[in-house]
């Protein structure tokens, strides 16, 4: 089993409505992230500790939230929101947004790429002009964690990247959030070679930093570390995660090993098979990231693949965080929230959904954003009712206190071909 299977499950097919959604509006439109901004009177989901807070205001200021409920608010705009629910903005993970254009033009794709390695960054290729993210805006979210495609001859992948949803060329990026690696059914030989790569690797630099501790007691200069060394040094000493994909039970099981021997700071994606050994990823306080919408088995790696796993393994004290599966789910990421309300329909406290999507996201991939709290990156969502619900359209959405419009491409030839026109008859066709 692949990463690019993971990318590539079925997806249950959903209507989504192309109708453009209400923007910000003009008052907003020319403050700064400095200016400060208070939205009274709304409904907060704050996806912390703090559950659900009515009737309640939050003050931003120069992208951060600055107060919530304050006793006096003081503030050079006020936004009423009556009748509306707050969130944070929604997080994506394990997409190539930004990555790739078109899925079936091989040239606007840079996710992969033959003999990468630990050290492959396909941040670097990140696109922000990409007509994907205002399209994904509309569905709320505000950010992502874009992976690539797994390696055909490594079993790391390479590094995953944040990013901002701004479709700004400034847009902020952290190139090296995470080491995506890959184990699971192989196509050629056998998944036992891929996890002894991976040990072999990780033995081999805790090894040379045994020596270079001892070649320093004796002042004797090692030289500058590779960039995989770097990088394999931050995984043994817990500085970055370490994202594997893998689903058969015996699979994760073997990663628990591997987290114990190595003191890893690991996360496991896909994970079918998760809900079969769950009390042991909850001891070993293994986060798992999952499509809430698999539910049939692809493959024998997959025979546990049900709707209700998201709900089994958060009643077990497992960290869930949901994503978009799919090989286009760098297009689709707009549905997260859909995904999020199918996990809620089968058992999933409304609670760890949203967390699920947000607060959890940002624990693991180090984002200071994803929770309504003070300190917090101002990315915000105003929705017209619950966000979790397919009637429900974002009427407002900030990114770092910004605030942005979810008119997409979609939109505009919509209305291009639904407006009357003086330009010659060829361009309406």
């Amino acid at each position: 089993m692949t990463m690019k299977r993971f990318f590539s499950t079925c997806r249950i097919k959903r209507i989504a409505s192309y109708f453009a959604l209400a923007t910000i509006g003009t008052v907003w439109a020319t403050h700064t992230p400095a200016e400060s901004i208070a939205i009274t009177n709304a409904t907060l989901y704050t996806a912390n500790n703090e559950g659900t807070l009515e009737n309640a205001t939050l003050v931003f200021e120069d992208g951060v939230i600055t107060s919530i409920n304050p006793d006096t608010v003081v503030a050079d705009r006020t936004i009423d929101g009556t009748g509306k629910i707050i969130t944070p903005g929604l997080i994506g993970s394990l997409n190539q947004l930004g990555l790739v254009e078109v899925s079936a033009v091989a040239s606007s794709r840079d996710a992969g790429e033959e003999k990468s390695d630990i050290t492959f960054n396909p941040g670097l290729a990140y696109n922000p002009s990409s007509s994907a993210i205002p399209y994904n805006r509309k569905g709320g979210v505000t950010r992502s964690v874009i992976t690539p495609y797994p390696s055909e001859s490594n079993p790391f992948a390479g590094l995953a990247t944040t990013v901002d949803l701004t479709g700004e060329l400034d847009a902020k990026v952290d190139e090296r959030a995470a080491v995506i690696a890959h184990l699971g059914a192989q196509d050629k030989g056998s998944r036992a070679a891929k996890l002894q790569q991976i040990r072999n690797a990780l033995k081999e630099q805790q090894q040379k930093l045994a020596k270079a501790a001892e070649k320093k007691k004796k002042n004797k200069d090692k030289g500058e570390p590779s960039d995989k060394e770097q990088l394999l040094t931050a995984l043994l000493q817990n500085n970055k995660p370490l994202v594997i994909e893998a689903y058969r039970a015996s699979d994760l099981l073997a990663l628990i090993k591997l987290k114990n021997d190595f003191g890893l700071n690991l996360i496991i994606a896909g994970a079918n098979d998760a809900v079969v050994v769950k009390d042991a990823l909850a001891a070993a306080q293994v986060p798992i990231i999952m499509s809430a919408m698999d539910n049939l088995p692809t493959n024998f790696d997959a025979l546990h693949a049900s709707l209700s796993n998201a709900a089994e393994l958060e009643k077990a004290g497992v960290t869930v965080i949901l994503t978009v599966g799919g090989y286009d789910s760098a297009h689709n990421l707009y549905q997260l929230r859909f995904d999020a309300g199918n996990a809620v329909a089968n058992g999933m406290s409304r609670e760890g959904a949203l967390r699920a999507i947000t607060a959890n996201v940002a624990t693991i991939f180090n984002i200071n954003a994803g929770e309504l709290a003070v300190g917090k990156q101002a990315d915000l969502v105003m929705w017209s009712g619950d966000p979790f619900e397919l009637s429900s359209r974002v009427e407002a959405l900030w990114i770092d206190g910004s605030p942005y419009d979810t008119e997409s491409r979609h939109d505009k030839l919509r209305n291009r071909y639904t407006t009357s026109s003086n330009m010659p008859e060829a361009y309406i066709k």
